[in-house]
């Protein structure tokens, strides 16, 4: 019988490798688009992305992610049925009027934000509609922590919109054509997890008696979810208005990387709100405080010495995965993007205690300050001083962001922080830095060579500082070897 420690293990497991595909995913699709179709088509990609997810912030309604707090508390499968039939038809009402009303105003739309992309932004309209079902779906996988199921679906998923999209590049097909793959993928994508829904939990109609409870939580997130977007996201559009679409990809080329640390937030982000909360409510606050304080020291491993490194090899890694045009116009943006993910991993990884207390409003207040403070320095940086003052808006905000949370969730409980720790993996940074310095690659082989060096550096060095205790590395060793 596995306890919370080795469930929770192996759920990391199976989420971390998923999304280091997913991650992959991006990776693969930088290179193809911007060396084959150009950094103003690779802009508008960007720009759709960014606008659904935007768009299913709000339409979602935040009750995909109401349902991971609610869901694991039950065990009879008609509440089960009445409550995840009532959040997919609720969901799927509300979009279909967004859905519409995008696809009406499609071409003011486009002129404002997507070159004239017309048609792009109609299937951008469609997908939101599907996407947000999907999301709902996925929800009820996540809740009950079927991490395996989620996994593979996720990652045939992806890999069926890469391959598509892979195939219509190299063959001479444009950038509408993709869109319409993706579009088909998701349908197929939902169909598909509906059948898997039914043959688990059976067919239900919505009774809409609890939405008011999931609205009374979901909603005071949206808040937050939005503020974070603008964080994140909406100096695209800053970019795109002021300096034009061709500075959104080569930015957003340099922002992506940048942000592969997120993987790691991604992984907390799917295991942690289940895990925490079952705990939370039965009252075992040790474990919540140890899951937290293991969630943050393994996050930051991993993060630390990416800083480090992108500020080293900006310049070589941006020129291996796009054009030379667009490393030389972005590779200052990114260390400044992997420092800016650092804070916020410590930041989102408190912020999980304000979750657990169902105060999720100060969350929302937090990520609204610190977006109201990213548009005023958007707006007058980037005008001025280029795609550098968005990425130091970003950096701002973040820091505004962490700080409150911080303050707010340590004043509900506690739990332990290795400052130790967190000391000697600098030092392992340091000591890493200084090897990728010496060896200055100029080639695109030196270069991958010098990033497996050093990994390899900070890794042994971490070891040799014991960074890790026995115990630990014991532990997590015999979890993932059943994973």
């Amino acid at each position: 019988m596995e306890n919370s420690y080795q469930k929770f293990a192996k759920d990391v497991g199976i989420i971390g490798v998923t999304n280091l595909l997913v991650s992959l995913s991006s990776l693969i699709l930088l290179p193809l688009f911007t060396k084959n179709l150009g950094a103003a088509n690779y802009g508008i990609w960007i720009q759709s992305q960014f606008t659904i997810s935007l768009v299913c912030l709000f339409s979602g309604l935040g009750l995909p992610y109401a349902m991971t707090r609610f869901l694991p508390a039950l065990s009879d499968k008609r509440r089960i049925q009445s409550e995840y039939y009532s959040v997919l038809v609720f969901v799927f009402l509300i979009n279909l009027v967004i859905s519409s009303l995008i696809f009406i105003f499609a071409g003011p739309i486009a002129e404002a934000f997507f070159g004239g992309a017309t048609s792009v932004v109609r299937i951008v309209g469609f997908t939101i509609l599907v996407s947000s079902l999907n999301a709902v779906c996925l929800g009820l996988f996540r809740s009950f922590r079927r991490m395996k199921t989620y996994s593979i679906f996720t990652i045939v998923n992806t890999y069926g919109q890469i391959g598509l999209s892979v195939y219509l590049v190299l063959n001479g097909y444009g950038l509408l054509s993709i869109f319409i793959a993706g579009l088909v993928i998701s349908v197929i994508s939902f169909l598909v997890l509906s059948l898997l829904i039914k043959s688990w939990i059976g067919l239900d109609r919505p009774s809409f008696s609890r939405i008011r409870e999931y609205l009374n939580f979901s909603l005071p997130t949206i808040l937050g979810n939005f503020s974070s977007w603008v964080v994140t996201s909406s100096d695209r559009y800053f970019i795109g208005y002021f300096l034009g679409t061709a500075l959104v990809g080569a930015y957003s080329a340099s922002y992506s990387l940048g942000t592969t640390p997120l993987v790691v937030v991604g992984i907390l982000g799917f295991v942690l709100p289940p895990t925490l909360s079952k705990l939370y409510d039965e009252g075992r606050m040790d474990e919540v405080k140890i899951h937290l304080s293991y969630s943050l020291k393994y996050s930051l491993a991993l993060a630390i010495p990416f800083v480090f490194g992108a500020a080293i090899l900006a310049h070589p890694v941006l020129r291996l995965f796009t054009t030379a045009e667009i490393s030389a116009q972005s590779f200052h943006v990114l260390p400044v993007v992997a420092l800016s993910i650092l804070i916020n991993i410590f930041g989102s990884t408190i912020s999980y205690i304000l979750i657990l207390v169902k105060k999720p409003g100060i969350i929302g207040i937090t990520w609204t300050m610190a977006a109201v403070v990213n548009l005023g320095l958007n707006i007058l940086a980037v005008p001025r001083i280029g795609i550098m003052g968005a990425a130091f808006s970003t950096l701002i905000a973040y820091s505004l962001a962490t700080g409150f949370q911080l303050y707010y969730s340590f004043k509900e409980f506690r739990f332990s922080i290795d400052w130790r720790f967190i000391a000697k993996s600098v030092v392992a940074s340091g000591l890493m830095s200084a090897v990728i310095w010496w060896m200055a690659p100029q080639s695109n082989s030196v270069t991958i060579m010098t990033i497996a060096t050093g990994g390899a550096v900070y890794a042994v060095s971490l070891l040799l500082l014991r960074g890790f205790n026995k115990e630990e590395m014991e532990f997590f060793g015999n979890i993932f070897k059943r994973v």
